[in-house]
This record gives structure tokens, sequence and C-alpha cells, in this order.
């Protein structure tokens, strides 16, 4: 039996511009640009250039800060080409027309160009160097498969069987475990030292191997420690290492160890991919401390110079003076307004970002001012996304946007703004201080300890107790990882 019933529920949904918005937040200054490149080309009614002088924009209200994150756009309706289109919002469109977005501080053009460095990459070098073995035309294509094999850090972690395999089945090549090892020797004499080796050991030991002439004691002893005490020697049990290679003087293997210790772990990180760019870190707000007072400004990379095409505006004009029933002239002009929108809506979008990363940063500067006056970690002060979203009364998930990808310059470095948001530990005092305190007090504890008694987490939770900060054991252990700090036992030295 069919029933009819009424029902009502609440439902918020995102406009477009809401969503631009969103989507623009989230966007690092390194990506902006790319971003705006997209819509110049699938927006005509949007263009670059800022000839006129435009008056300083208006504060926007935070349409979209409170909003969830959208899973994807809604599409847009597009009007029936009956509907009557008010040329009043489109003709005489200053504010658009000759509109530069604004720049609240840093406008060097140099800015604009992001320096992408030229090298030689790994796999080219090394193929350089196998032309000079003179091998046969057999011998070059097991050489090729060796080098093709090398990850970008130097080694090789296939296994030599599975490559044997490799050539047989994909080029018709037959070849011996023996004569890829062979090969793989001549490959393990090529620069840098240490490349195409199959695990840290052997890495390791081919640097040395070309470091011995036979008189250096340390390369020689280097050379036992890793071949016959490696397991010892990862876990830094030197009293063992000096038993099992029954030697006298401790100062044998002291030395010894701090030449391995000096060999490179990574030979193919000295030389950059030509796949990979170094990554350069282009920060969004640039803070200067100038006699004591704090500036903020945007990058000038987040101050892009667009506009609304003025030929699209001359269209309205154009439809004004026409004849209006004419009904492909309506469907046209339904589909400019639909670009000008469009648009309109963009150029609104980035307004907002500028508007909200700045009073964002702002609120973050107010919170942790002691702090960006000196950069002393120990002035950080426990700060969680909720306390800058009240101050500037925006969403959360707003706050948490802007913290997640954006970062800034300071006199004293570049720092991810997700940097400056810590939690808070109570000391005997009642007072609550940043984590980052504590961790650098845990830093400054193991940079000064005894390295033949390197101090455990419980030593290290003792101390903490003793200057008054209320830490349990667990959180030390977690405070020292995150520092990448290992185990006392590893840190065990001679």
């Amino acid at each position: 039996m069919q029933r009819l019933g009424l029902s009502q529920n609440l439902q918020q949904k995102l406009s477009p511009q809401q969503i631009q918005f969103i989507k623009l937040l989230q966007v690092p200054t390194a990506e902006l640009e790319s971003r705006i490149e997209e819509e110049l080309e699938i927006n005509p009614a949007l263009e670059e250039g800022g000839e006129e002088e435009v008056p300083e924009i208006p504060e926007t209200t935070d349409s979209a800060e409170s909003s969830e994150t959208a899973e994807e756009e809604p599409a847009k309706e597009e009007p029936p080409a009956e509907q009557e289109v008010d040329l009043k919002d489109y003709l005489g469109e200053d504010e658009y027309s000759g509109y530069k977005t604004q720049n609240e501080g840093g406008d060097d053009e140099d800015d604009r160009e992001m320096p992408i460095p030229m090298g030689t990459s790994l796999h080219e070098t090394l193929m350089t160097q196998l032309g000079f073995l003179g091998l046969n035309e057999h011998q070059n294509a097991i050489g090729k498969q060796l080098i093709g094999s090398i990850e970008g850090d130097g080694y090789i972690r296939r296994d030599l069987d599975s490559i044997v395999n490799d050539m047989a089945f994909s080029q018709g090549i037959d070849t011996s475990l023996q004569e890829v090892e062979e090969i793989l020797k001549k490959i393990q004499s090529f620069d840098p030292a240490g490349i195409a080796a199959r695990n840290l050991q052997e890495c390791l030991l081919l640097q040395l191997e070309r470091m011995d002439d036979g008189k250096d004691v340390d390369v020689i002893v280097g050379k036992r420690i890793l071949s016959e005490c490696y397991d010892e020697f990862i876990k830094k049990h030197y009293a063992k290492i000096l038993k099992k290679l029954d030697l006298d003087d401790e100062d044998y293997i002291k030395d010894a160890i701090d030449l391995i210790i000096k060999l490179n772990p990574k030979p193919g990180g000295e030389i950059t991919s030509g796949m990979v760019k170094n990554h350069y870190v282009i920060p969004d707000f640039i803070l200067t401390n100038i006699n004591g007072k704090l500036e903020l400004s945007l990058n000038s990379r987040n101050a892009p110079e667009l506009r609304i095409s003025r030929s699209y505006t001359d269209m309205f004009k154009a439809y004004h003076t026409s004849d209006k029933k004419d009904k492909k002239l309506k469907e046209a002009v339904t589909f400019v307004k639909q670009k000008l929108d469009a648009a309109k809506w963009f150029i609104d979008a980035i307004k907002q970002r500028q508007h909200t990363l700045m009073r964002t940063m702002r609120a973050i500067i107010d919170f942790q001012y002691d702090y960006f006056l000196e950069g002393d970690e120990t002035k950080l002060k426990p700060m969680i996304l909720k306390d800058i979203a009240q101050m500037i009364n925006m969403d959360i998930s707003t706050v948490s946007r802007v913290a997640s990808s954006k970062s800034v310059q300071t006199d004293f470095g570049i720092f991810p703004l997700k940097y400056f948001f810590s939690e808070g530990i109570t000391t005997d005092s009642g007072e609550e201080v940043s984590s980052r305190e504590v961790k650098q007090i845990i830093k400054d504890l193991i940079e000064s300890e005894d390295k033949s008694k390197p101090l455990s987490d419980d030593k290290l939770e003792d101390l903490l107790n003793q200057k008054g900060y209320n830490i349990a054991r667990r959180t030390v252990a977690k405070y020292r990882e995150q520092l990448n700090i290992p185990v006392a036992r590893l840190r065990k030295e001679m």
C-alpha cells in the first residue's frame, strides 16, 4: 500500500564560490601559479593583466570558513535560454575589469621565477663509465641491465638470479649468475665509491677497499670489523668486537669505527637524479623583525594579476543594442554570463584566500609573539588549532587547511606553520609549557651526556622530573623518537 508522507531535514550545500575558496586555501604558494593557469585555460573570460590601478580590496566575508570539505564540486545549473540577463551586473564592472589582487607586502618580481637546478643523472654518469670498459655487446647488455636496476640511493636490491631470468625472457640474452656477478664487480668500481652494493655492509666495504693501500691500520681494522663483526658493530657491542678480533688496544677499534661512520651510506645521493628536481621550499609568508617590531607580508606569488576579459563585457554591450528576441543570441549571452560568473567567483576566491591566510598567520604570531622575536624554542607556548580558530572566529577545519600546507620565512629560518602547534605539559608549579620546550631539553641532555654511558629513557624521565616537568617514560621515548634520536644502546661510543 502506497503512503504519502512529508519529512523535513536540514542540509548544507556549498556555493561554487565556497568550493573555489576551500580548494584554493589548501593550495601552497608553489602550486598556486599552476592552479591559476588551469583556470585561465578553461575560462576565456578570465585574463592575466593589471594595467589599471585598483583601489584597496575591501574586507571579504568568510563565507566558506565554517563549511565542511566538499567531496566534489556540484554541477552548475545552466539557466534556460529564455531567462533575462541583467546587464547592470556586467556593464561598467570596474572592480573586475582591471583588477589586481591584493598583495599585502612583498612585490619582488624575482620571486615569480622558481630556480631549477641542472644536473647529470646517476644513470647517465654510470652509463658513461660503462662505455670506458671496452666490453663486448653481450657484456654491455648485462651492464646496462645492472645499471638500470640501481635505485636512487645507489643500491641494487633486485636478486641477481631474477636479473638473469629477466634478460633471458625480455631480451633473449642467455647469461649466468657468475657472468652477471663479474660485470657487477666492474660496476662496483665506478664512481661514486660504494655504488651498486647489495646491502649496507657491502657498500661500506667497497668504500674501504678503495682506501686500502695495505698500510693504513684504521682501514685494515675497519674491514675486519665489517667482515667479521658486522652484527656486533650495528648493535654497538664494542667489547665483543674487541674480544672477537683479539685486539689488546681499544684505540684500534675506536679509530676504525670513527673512519667507518664517516663513510657514505647512500652513494647514489651524491648525484642528483635527472628525473627529480631539487625541491625548493617557497614560503607563503615573510616575517621580518625590524627594530623589535614584527612585520608580516604575503609572498608576492600569492598576489596574481587577474581581471575580467574586456571582450566578454563588450559582448553584453552588443546584446544591449541588438534584437533581444533572437533566441541564438540569448543562448550565446547565457554562455558568456556563466563564464563571467566563474571568473568573478575565482577572483573572489583568490581575494578571500589572501584575507584568510593573513588573518590566520597574524593570530599565530600574536599567540607565539615571544618566540618570533628571538626564535628561542623554549618560548613556544602550547597551541592547538582550536586556539587560533577562536582568536579569528573561524572554523577549526579552515585553520587546519592553512596550517597543514603553508610555511613562513623568519629571520631564523623557514618553518611549516604546523611546527608552531604543539600539545602542553604541566610543570610542578602548575604552568603549562609546550612539548617543543621539553623536546629541546631532552635534546640538550642527550647532546651533553657521557657517550660511554648514554642516558636511558628512565634516566631522562628522572632528570626532567627533577626540573619540574611531569612527564612519563613512554612520553620521553615518544619525544626522543620524534627527534630521530636512537635508544641509549645505539648512542654508545667508546
